[in-house]
């Protein structure tokens, strides 16, 4: 009889079912790591970038009490609520504590007119489409997304804006509305009840007809 000639050993016949297998959990891995490994979740609550300049909401928000709608002034009126320019803190510090060296890189920028190059710390993904104006129009107010920036003197993402997180909201947004002229103050509410709050926004709610949408095409343009 012939001898068979084989192109491959023998043993390369393990190959095919050890290919249909990890065809089949590859996806399934693929998923499980971009589902939590790079979710808003685990990646971004915590977040607290260093800034060109040591900026304290605490002191400028908290204890001075400045509205902030003075700094990001768009607010209201676009989707984003702008990062300020070099020469709205120039209107106080032309004046005041004009000589601290803390506020060098702020003078430079100022001088030279180059941007300050800020570090934004809640950044959705490109392909979320989310409307500042149309929250804070409605009485959602800061505090709801962004915490109590007014006690910090380092801005941290204490949320994690992610898509499951936003759908809490949208589908029981009653205890995070209020009436939309006290959205900036962000210590309103807090010697109310969780009952108290929700009945209040229930108010609002029915006030101006909200019925937030939970399409994806909202958020997914």
């Amino acid at each position: 009889m012939g001898r068979y000639h084989y192109i491959f050993p023998k043993w390369s016949n393990l190959l095919l079912p050890m290919m249909i297998l990890g065809g089949a959990i590859a996806p399934l891995y693929v998923v499980m790591v971009v589902a939590y490994g790079f979710s808003p979740l685990t990646t971004d609550v915590g977040f607290q970038p260093q800034q060109p300049v040591p900026f304290s909401h605490k002191l400028h928000a908290g204890d001075m009490g400045i509205d902030c709608r003075y700094c990001h002034n768009t607010v209201e009126f676009t989707n984003h609520a702008a990062i300020p320019p070099t020469q709205t803190c120039m209107n106080c510090h032309t004046q005041i504590q004009k000589d601290s060296s803390q506020i060098e890189p702020l003078l430079n920028s100022y001088i030279t007119g180059m941007p300050m190059q800020w570090q934004r710390v809640h950044d959705l993904p490109d392909f979320v489409y989310f409307s500042h104006s149309a929250h804070v129009n409605r009485g959602v107010s800061c505090v709801s997304c962004h915490g109590r920036i007014d006690r910090m003197e380092i801005v941290t993402q204490m949320k994690t804006l992610s898509m499951g997180w936003c759908l809490e909201c949208h589908r029981a947004p009653e205890q995070h509305l209020r009436d939309p002229d006290l959205v900036t103050q962000l210590g309103w509410g807090i010697d109310r009840s969780l009952e108290q709050m929700i009945e209040d926004g229930s108010f609002w709610r029915q006030q101006n007809n909200l019925n937030p949408s939970q399409d994806c095409s909202t958020c997914h343009r």
